[in-house]
């Protein structure tokens, strides 16, 4: 299948662009490295965000949300992820994962309850999959939904968790029959202050400090009948559909934290002088600026085909995993070779460049490692 693609921006696309942007330097910026050092999570931030539809980007706006293409929500991630990695990934957990899952396999009844105060931002969702023996082969689920009347029961422990101890509402894969493997796994939703249900120990990360990271635990947790997302023995496909899609959104996370290295180093470079000129005057520098520029271009045009054909109902499983693993290594080099710019400054943490450092590791980790990329690639390729 031949597909011809043509990623010049609309007048549009380029408005939300400048808007998204100009919130982006106005609002974020500024408290970036708080937000990192203090592991601080902004509410109102968020609730401003919320206001904009920066929080139910692609849902409908009869259910709260801003109703835009994918296109236009890799183009706000990589902005928001730009100027500070923590809020681009407590956004992107929340709209891809999150609200995304409830969205997507919800019923009517569960969107209208859940999802107008999600994308407003007054709320915060949460998805948790990850479990202590449960990672990358997430079939191996030992949370287990036990159906007791009108009620669920559900047991086990999540691990990893983005936003767990601040969500509002979790939507939660459990094993409903053992019997079954990966077709015996459902997801249900799970509101914050459910008896039985409690944050268990948060993480103490590298980077991404801002994004609160939490174990959650389930003893004997009970939940209605109805809170049941999507049909029973289908969690897991579902998940994996949900996962298509947030790793092409921590693809546009990736290319925002590398154009955001690479825009500081470049400036740098400009302004650094050494031996009477400009260090940017040295053909090493040169080269290195060259490449970064290059490979960020590269990966957010992999993004953005990946956007386009879940824009078109196609499906792109190959490409959301060719467009996470390219854009979270390559980010990896740019945030090394802006450091190696930066020289000894780069080092210190009066300048950004460290926190970028730190923040993009996760990129090559989370949602699936770049490993598991490389399998997914490999078994669509018939391998």
């Amino acid at each position: 299948m031949v597909i011809l693609l043509d990623f010049t921006l609309t007048n549009e696309k380029k408005l939300f662009q400048k808007t998204v942007r100009e919130f982006c330097e106005k609002e974020i910026k500024p408290i970036a490295s708080k937000i990192d050092k203090e592991e601080y999570f902004p509410t109102d931030l968020y609730k401003k965000m919320g206001k904009m539809g920066l929080m139910g980007m692609t849902v409908p706006q009869k259910y709260g949300g801003a109703g835009i293409d994918r296109i236009s929500y890799m183009i706000a991630l990589e902005e928001i992820s730009r100027v500070c990695g923590s809020t681009g990934i407590t956004v992107e957990a929340h709209n891809s994962l999150g609200l995304g899952h409830i969205y997507e396999k919800g019923t009517e009844k569960q969107r209208k309850k859940y999802l107008p105060t999600l994308t407003s931002g007054r709320a915060i969702a949460a998805w948790a999959l990850t479990e202590p023996n449960a990672g990358s082969d997430a079939s191996a689920t030992q949370t287990t939904a036990v159906l007791d009347g009108n009620e669920w029961v559900i047991n086990g422990t999540k691990q990893f968790i983005t936003s767990g101890d601040i969500a509002d509402v979790t939507t939660v894969m459990a094993m409903t029959d053992k019997s079954k493997g990966a077709k015996g796994i459902s997801a249900f939703i799970v509101e914050k202050d459910t008896p039985g249900f409690k944050v268990g120990q948060l993480e103490d990360k590298l980077g991404l400090r801002g994004s609160h990271t939490a174990e959650l635990v389930f003893d004997n947790c009970r939940i209605p009948k109805e809170n049941l997302l999507g049909e029973l023995g289908m969690g897991f496909v579902g998940a994996m559909n949900i996962l298509d899609r947030g790793r092409t959104a921590i693809g546009a996370m990736s290319v925002g934290i590398a154009r955001g290295a690479f825009e500081d180093a470049l400036e740098y470079a400009k302004q650094r002088q050494q031996f009477g000129k400009p260090i940017g005057k040295n053909q090493a520098i040169q080269w290195m600026l060259a490449d970064m520029a290059t490979e960020i271009d590269a990966a957010r045009l992999l993004v953005y085909r990946a956007a386009y054909l879940e824009d078109q109902n196609v499906r792109f499983t190959k490409e959301a995993s060719m467009a996470k693993l390219f854009a979270s290594e390559i980010a990896m080099r740019t945030t090394v070779k802006a450091i190696q710019i930066y020289g000894g400054n780069g080092y210190m943490r009066e300048y950004p460049l460290e926190r970028y450092y730190r923040d993009i590791k996760l990129c090559t980790i989370g949602e699936g490692t770049s490993e598991v990329q490389r399998m997914i690639i490999a078994r669509q390729l018939g391998l």
